[in-house]
C-alpha cells in the first residue's frame, strides 16, 4: 500500500515584522511559487507517495496567489484563533491534518512542510529531507539545518545582572574540541504523523528528532527588509551557478 503523505504551506495574512512577506515577488516569480515548485518536482520524482499539497491559510490574496496557478492545492482556511502572532506553527500543522483527515477520510502516514519566506532549497533537499523521516520510523521529526557559524560552546554569551556568562558552561579552549552544533533553518520539516497527532505543547523537542543538512546559503528565511534584499542577490548567483537551484527557478509555472 502506498504511503500517503501531506504536504503543507502555512502563511498567515499579518506579519508585524516583514508586512506581507508570503506575497512578495523574489527574483521576478511570486515567493510562494519557488515552494510551489519544489513540491511539484518531489510529487514527479515520488510517484510512489500518495500525496496531498494543502494551503493553510488567512489570506484571501495569498490563496489567489497560490490557487490559481496551482489548481492542485487544496485551500484550508486559518481560523482567527490560529492567526497570532505567538501561535506555534506545530499547531497550523495539527490543523491541516484534522481538516484534511477529515475531508479525505484516511489517515496520513506524514505530514511534511515546506516554508514558504525559504526559497533557496533544491529537488535533493526535500527528496532527502523525506528520505530520512521515512527510513526511521522511530524518529518523531527530520528538520532542515546548516552547520552553525558560530559555535554556542563558544562564542555565545548571556547576560546574567551586571555581567555576561557563557550560555552553556564548559571549559573548552578551541572550537575543535565542541560537539558538532546546527542552525535550524525552518525550510522543511518531516514529521511522523503520529506525534503531531497526540502532540499537547506545540514544543518540536518533545519528540525524537533528527536533522537533514542543507547548503549554508546566508540566511535561509526572511524576515525582514533587509533579510529579502540579501536573499535575492545570493539567489541570482546560485541560480546562475548551481542547477539544482536554478532547477526549482525554472520549473515555476
Amino acid at each position: 500500500m502506498a504511503k500517503k503523505l501531506l504536504i503543507t504551506l502555512c502563511g498567515r495574512a499579518g506579519s508585524k515584522g516583514f508586512k506581507n512577506k508570503n506575497l512578495k515577488t523574489f527574483c521576478g516569480k511570486p515567493l510562494s511559487h519557488y515552494t510551489l515548485s519544489a513540491i511539484d518536482l518531489f510529487v514527479k520524482a515520488r510517484p510512489d507517495v500518495e500525496v496531498d499539497v494543502v494551503l493553510n491559510t488567512d489570506s484571501g490574496l495569498l490563496r489567489e496567489v497560490v490557487c490559481n496557478v496551482y489548481p492542485e492545492v487544496i485551500f484550508v482556511h486559518r481560523p482567527a484563533a490560529l492567526a497570532g502572532d505567538t501561535v506555534a506553527k506545530m499547531e497550523v500543522f495539527q490543523h491541516s491534518l484534522q481538516v484534511m483527515e477529515e475531508k479525505r477520510g484516511c489517515q496520513y502516514d506524514y505530514l511534511m512542510d515546506l516554508d514558504i519566506t525559504s526559497p533557496l532549497r533544491t529537488l535533493a533537499d526535500v527528496l532527502g529531507c523525506f528520505a530520512a523521516k521515512e527510513a526511521r520510523d522511530d524518529l518523531d521529526l527530520v528538520t532542515t539545518v546548516a552547520k552553525s557559524r558560530r559555535s554556542p560552546y563558544m562564542n555565545m554569551a548571556k547576560r546574567v545582572e551586571d555581567h555576561v556568562e557563557q550560555v552553556i558552561k564548559t571549559s573548552f579552549t578551541a572550537r575543535q574540541q565542541t560537539p558538532e552544533c546546527y542552525d535550524l533553518n525552518a525550510s522543511i520539516y518531516a514529521f511522523k504523523r503520529d506525534f503531531l497527532k497526540t502532540n499537547t505543547t506545540g514544543f518540536l523537542w518533545d519528540g525524537k528528532l533528527d536533522v537533514y543538512e542543507m547548503m549554508d546559503t546566508g540566511v535561509l528565511d526572511i524576515d525582514s527588509e533587509e533579510d529579502f534584499d540579501l536573499m535575492e542577490i545570493i539567489a541570482g548567483y546560485l541560480f546562475r551557478s548551481n542547477p539544482g537551484f536554478a532547477q526549482i527557478r525554472d520549473n515555476i509555472r
